[in-house]
């Protein structure tokens, strides 16, 4: 058996890899329930959607370099510093290219919303900084769109949702 027959096999392998490409899960659509997630904050505590059930949450993606994101950040902070009380949750994701999280510190203590150091799930497969996911206290996704809220954005998007009555608990098995 020649190299070139030996070869064969495992070059129609690789090529059917490149052509299928890899595995990714698909971003989370608007409309369609959210796919789970687990937020890690910046002091270790882990919190998955399935606490998040009932209220209303903003996944921010941001970085420290995005001009956008830095007049976004400080919108959203005062956002939720206003609209906690309602049920609304905000949690702000650096991408892996920003600052150090010890240089983040000082900002972080200062903020309302919760920085967050990883996050699982599809929701980091964006296309622009700032991008923003939305999700409703039934767990759907309601927004999904990349570029900074505006206050009127903000308020044409979330304030419906936080008047929408909380789902009913689901009911124990038996």
């Amino acid at each position: 058996m020649t190299i070139r027959t030996r070869l064969l096999p495992a070059a129609a392998l690789f090529a059917a890899g490149i052509a299928l490409g890899p595995a990714v899960a698909r971003p989370p659509a608007v409309g369609q329930a959210a796919p789970p997630f687990t937020l890690t904050t910046i002091d270790g505590t882990k919190i998955t959607s399935d606490h998040l059930r009932g209220q209303v949450v903003i996944l921010n993606y941001w970085a420290t370099w995005c001009a956008p994101c830095r007049q976004e950040l400080p919108l959203l902070d005062a956002y939720y510093a206003l609209q906690q009380r309602h049920g609304l949750r905000v949690f702000a994701a650096m991408t892996d290219d920003s600052l150090p999280l010890s240089k983040m510190k000082p900002l972080f203590a200062a903020l309302h919303i919760t920085p967050v150091r990883r996050m699982t799930g599809p929701y980091r497969d964006i296309t622009g900084l700032p991008t923003n996911y939305v999700i409703d206290r039934a767990g759907r996704v309601r927004y999904a769109r990349a570029g900074a809220f505006t206050l009127d954005d903000l308020n044409r998007v979330i304030v419906p949702l936080l008047n929408e009555p909380a789902p009913a608990p689901a009911a124990p098995a038996a």
